[in-house]
């Protein structure tokens, strides 16, 4: 059974208390182990719209389970996306309080900054990429806001897909020339490497990450605007940042972001 207008809100407001004392609450699919994946946007959808008549301002997207290990961590068939908000910007310099957040986890991402308004269905790599003003190298520090990881793609789909914070690099990149599939990804700790990757991890390439949001966003009836940026998803292993900590997400050919994490 679907879950009822009282539900949603509820559950919706729960989220987001979460989110702003950094307080986990139960698991949404231990709460509601019936919950659908329509059911998970329209909590998701909740939550957009109170944000939203509260004055904060959409500013991006994010996509989640973009990888094909990760869809099937979760039983999923597809990525799904989560909205950003000016309140979740964090300047390049600024130190990221660990005391904000529930359960971070740092993701070096490419952000795909529009240059013109963007609507599916039927967006295409060709038509992205013809939108795209250039990328900026991002972290995305995502958070859930459960007492335990996520069990299921619902999970992250009524938790915003974990939209917690995100900070954009200073050098932004026209994309001519550049082979988004073949990106190296490099991600220090206090100076030592943890991990490499490349953006082919990215659903074969992160353009196609974006190809699939435009397209679901479209079934919402929602499409990307001019200014917009878009992390499509990492490409290497996702860290547990520590606090007193400094990381650095260095990408060939389009530049690098670093942060620092207090208590």
């Amino acid at each position: 059974m679907p879950l009822t207008e009282s539900q949603i809100t509820e559950l919706s407001q729960a989220l987001m208390n979460a989110q702003e004392t950094a307080t986990p609450i139960t698991n949404v699919v231990d709460q509601y182990p019936d919950i659908t994946i329509a059911d998970a946007y329209a909590v998701h959808k909740k939550t957009f719209d109170t944000r939203i008549s509260n004055g904060d301002t959409v500013i991006g997207r994010k996509i989640g389970l973009s990888s094909k290990a990760a869809q099937e961590m979760f039983n999923a068939d597809s990525p799904a996306y989560g909205n950003l908000f000016a309140s979740m910007i964090v300047l390049e310099g600024e130190p990221i309080s660990m005391s904000d957040l529930c359960r971070p986890m740092l993701e070096g991402e490419t952000a795909f900054v529009l240059k013109n308004d963007l609507k599916g269905p039927g967006a295409t790599p060709a038509s992205v990429m013809a939108s795209i003003a250039g990328v900026m190298p991002a972290f995305e520090i995502a958070d859930t806001r459960g007492t335990e990881k996520p069990k299921a793609a619902q999970d992250l789909i009524a938790d915003s897909c974990g939209a917690g914070k995100v900070m954009l690099g200073g050098q932004l990149t026209p994309i001519d020339g550049i082979d988004f599939r073949h990106i190296g990804v490099v991600l220090e700790k206090d100076g030592e490497v943890l991990t490499t990757a490349a953006t082919a991890a990215v659903l074969g390439n992160p353009i196609n990450s974006v190809v699939n949001l435009v397209n679901k966003l479209a079934e919402f009836d929602i499409g990307l605007s001019a200014g917009e940026f878009v992390i499509p998803g990492t490409a290497h292993m996702v860290v547990s940042p520590e606090a007193g900590s400094c990381y650095r997400a260095t990408f060939d050919r389009v530049g690098y972001v670093s942060a620092r994490f207090v208590d």
